[in-house]
């Protein structure tokens, strides 16, 4: 962990920059921010609201390591309350989401919270029509919480527009890019203002991904977490889900689809174990391939070669075929079952987080195995999590997230004449949706459709110096960095740098 990335509550400002700011209290709040906690139920504000409200009511941009259920809605609700105009119909904050679920839970605490101040939250996503989300744009729309692609969307179409946008705001941050919203993202930025009062970035983890996406939309953000005094972003998050002795291999699957990994490795005890886990995991449309010691040399090599570079997203390998491998921002470990031997879940575990990244370790048990666990977390002084195992519905919402989000992605990009082509299919599609017999050949395309995006990780952000891909031709604007200029993408955590000033507008713009 380098001193850079210290978080802005570590009191040390070593480069005699901006002051750091303490925490604030219920009783320190505003009163229309008093008032909007007593709509709500509140009568003291959460852990991660107290750390984070101080950056946020100031603008300065900022990154928040926080969880699902930590009251971070809240976190970067409550200061928006006097910063929207509700004199005007405009968009003024943006809360970018990843499912549509997140869009109605974070626009209906928001509504909660505004009460009766006139300002309108709409939530925008996709997956349903546009007119209900057209119309509630035309009696205006000062606060929007959306998905990446539906916002998009209504961008291109005129129906949006940022021109008086004082606020963005990433709301789980690395689920989006586990999605696949990173290209969508990108396109968003063309049309953001050149100032911003503020960028707000929250996220349960911060992989070098997520920073990168930090550093091309914040400018020079404080970094926060409510895990102590500093962020461990190189953290190792060690997870195990007790899971039924029989089928561990469809458990292991739901793992992989709701964890979408851009590359991973799958460790097993033995040869054959190995071997079934590969097979089934490629069955399922993953691009995988086995590594055991009785591969040949030159086989080996290639394998090696092909997750090193990206080709390959899933490695599955027992302990002596992967010892020594040494692959680049390896974002999860798999464990189909706990190492015999304790050591080796160390050095399994070891696979992730290297070179400063962070990075996930997830081990199926059965009951019996959950106990073998426990004796070698006890052993390293493991802070060992427990999750429930993902079952079929969980996996096929996140299945449909994805799933809109390609296609519709695929729809803003159709040209006129590939349109005129699948609209000779209109009426059939209405056919086959209304028929059960017909339905299962709608799902079959839908099927291979979603299998063929699988070999591929989502594209991601990349490193600083990488050739940047074409992101298309939207129209010219900003950066959409608050700070106008190409922001450093490093955690001030030492926040006394100068930084340069921000052109704060009038409320009655």
């Amino acid at each position: 962990m380098t001193e850079e990335k210290k978080t802005a509550d570590t009191g040390e400002n070593q480069d005699n920059g901006p002051e750091t700011l303490p925490e604030i209290s219920f009783d320190e709040l505003p009163e229309e921010l008093k008032e909007a906690c007593g709509r709500a139920g509140w009568d003291d504000i959460m852990p991660v609201q107290k750390k984070a409200l101080p950056y946020v009511m100031q603008g300065r941009d900022v990154m928040v390591q926080a969880r699902t259920g930590s009251g971070k809605t809240g976190a970067f609700v409550l200061p928006l309350l006097d910063k929207l105009n509700a004199d005007s119909k405009d968009c003024q904050a943006l809360v970018l989401v990843p499912t549509r679920e997140l869009a109605k839970q974070v626009a209906g605490e928001a509504e909660m919270l505004a009460g009766a101040r006139g300002i309108n939250v709409v939530s925008v996503y996709g997956g349903v029509g546009y007119k209900s989300q057209l119309e509630a744009f035309s009696e205006g729309a000062q606060l929007v919480v959306g998905t990446p692609g539906r916002v998009l969307d209504h961008l291109k179409n005129g129906a949006l527009n940022f021109d008086k946008l004082k606020v963005l705001i990433f709301d789980e941050a690395d689920r989006m890019l586990s999605i696949g919203f990173y290209p969508d993202m990108k396109r968003i930025q063309a049309f953001l203002p050149k100032r911003l009062f503020g960028a707000f970035m929250f996220s349960a983890t911060y992989p070098p991904v997520v920073l990168r996406l930090a550093d091309q939309f914040l400018h020079k953000p404080d970094f926060l977490s409510l895990s102590g005094d500093q962020v461990n972003v190189a953290e190792i998050e060690n997870v195990f889900c007790e899971v039924p002795a029989m089928g561990k291999e469809r458990y292991l699957l739901r793992l992989i689809e709701t964890e979408n990994p851009t590359s991973a490795i799958v460790f097993c005890n033995t040869k054959r174990n190995v071997e079934f886990v590969a097979a089934v995991i490629k069955q399922f449309g993953f691009d995988a391939e086995p590594l055991t010691a009785d591969l040949s040399q030159n086989k080996r090599e290639s394998v090696l070669n092909r997750i090193r570079s990206g080709q390959l997203r899933i490695l599955v390998a027992t302990d002596v075929a992967a010892r020594g491998i040494d692959i680049p921002e390896l974002s999860h470990v798999f464990m189909f079952e706990p190492p015999e031997d304790p050591e080796s879940y160390i050095h399994r575990a070891g696979r992730t987080g290297r070179a400063g990244a962070s990075g996930t370790v997830i081990t199926l048990v059965d009951l019996v195995q959950k106990a073998e666990l426990k004796r070698i977390a006890a052993k390293f002084k493991l802070n060992l999590i427990e999750r429930k195992a993902p079952e079929d519905e969980d996996v096929a919402a996140i299945i449909e997230e994805r799933v809109v989000a390609l296609l519709e992605k695929k729809r803003r990009d159709l040209t006129y004449f590939h349109g005129e082509r699948i609209s000779r299919f209109l009426d059939m599609a209405k056919r086959f949706g209304e028929e059960e017999d017909t339905l299962v050949l709608m799902a079959m395309l839908m099927d291979e459709f979603y299998q063929s995006s699988l070999h591929s990780p989502p594209e991601l952000p990349e490193e600083k110096g990488a050739k940047p891909k074409p992101q298309g031709g939207e129209k010219k604007g900003g950066s959409g960095g608050s700070g106008g200029g190409k922001p450093s993408g490093k955690p001030s955590g030492n926040p006394k740098r100068k930084r340069r000033p921000r052109r704060r507008k009038p409320k009655d713009d």
